[in-house]
């Protein structure tokens, strides 16, 4: 075997070893959190139906996008939690594929799940994709009734940009200037999963994504940088986040998350920082299991199924 080969061999048997094994997941407190496991209810998981792909947009909205919906089985008439997922794919391609596994994870959880396509750049620019977030979770709220959702538990999970936009939905979704003309109470998450987060996009260098989703470069569009950046729409009470980073990511550096996950705590918020050691951008989604895991657990504690506020008080 050519050196070369072998050391390529070598150093992704070391990055998957890693993978498996190493990661620190710090608390609100900025401590190391010992690992907790939630109970499924009746130790066995829920029965899960498949409404299949509906579509969520009105007819007159740019382009018609569709939600695939999962609704745990069961006839008691409680309401229950429901999540919004967003996937990944640099605002430009990808497609819910990516998140139904983790849909189901929370739909056999006890979530009813609405896993959601978006618009893509450059096609569309910002504030487009938060616009179609908007628009869904004004449609979930319209299903609630017949769903049996609990509007005030509905939560956000995403992925990288997908990530992104779930986390300015639920900071700058329901007020504040990105709230018109589609937002309002109807776009307020309870809490949040986000991996792989872009989460200031000042912080890039002029690259070909950002550019073609906000129209320009930091010098030409600033103010589309600043509102289009989580952690520089922070409010005063922030929802309770749970944040997961491969921290040898150079596509979206550690740095996104380790500074937001601060941000959040230095305002008040609860939030959560799971660091998956020796894992990339990609690889980091890929291997995903403990901090998914440890996420979904987050949103358990967050919006518990009694309807209460969760352990640490999430719901608004």
């Amino acid at each position: 075997m050519p050196a070369a080969a072998w050391w390529r061999g070598a150093l992704l048997l070391v990055s998957l070893g890693l993978a498996g094994c190493a990661s620190t997941h710090l608390g609100s407190d900025g401590r190391e959190v010992v690992a907790r496991d939630i109970d499924v209810p009746n130790g066995e998981p829920e029965a899960v139906r498949d409404l299949g792909e509906l579509r969520y947009t009105p007819d007159d909205w740019p382009e018609p996008l569709n939600a695939r919906v999962l609704l745990p089985e069961g006839d008691d008439g409680t309401l229950r939690p429901a999540a919004l997922l967003v996937h990944g794919g640099g605002w430009r391609n990808r497609t819910p594929d990516d998140m139904e596994a983790i849909a189901e994870s929370l739909s056999r959880r006890g979530f009813v799940t609405v896993n959601i396509e978006h618009r893509f750049a450059p096609e569309h620019r910002f504030p487009a994709q938060l616009h179609d977030l908007q628009q869904a979770m004004a449609w979930l709220h319209a299903n609630a009734e017949a769903w049996r959702v609990d509007t005030d538990r509905i939560v956000g999970v995403g992925f990288s940009s997908g990530a992104h936009l779930v986390s300015l939905l639920a900071l700058a979704g329901s007020d504040g200037p990105l709230a018109t003309p589609h937002g309002g109470e109807h776009a307020r998450l309870a809490a949040v999963v986000a991996g792989g987060t872009p989460t200031d996009l000042f912080k890039f260098d002029d690259g070909r994504l950002v550019v073609q989703f906000l129209g320009g470069t930091r010098a030409e569009v600033p103010e589309q940088y600043r509102l289009a950046s989580p952690a520089r729409q922070i409010p005063d009470t922030p929802p309770p986040f749970f944040l997961f980073h491969g921290t040898w990511d150079t596509l979206v550096p550690v740095d996104h998350a380790t500074d937001f996950y601060q941000a959040l705590r230095r305002q008040g918020g609860e939030a959560e920082l799971f660091l998956q050691h020796g894992r990339g951008h990609f690889l980091s989604f890929l291997t995903r299991g403990n901090a998914i895991d440890a996420g979904l657990d987050f949103l358990e504690r967050q919006v518990d199924r009694s309807g209460q506020r969760g352990e640490h008080g999430g719901v608004h």
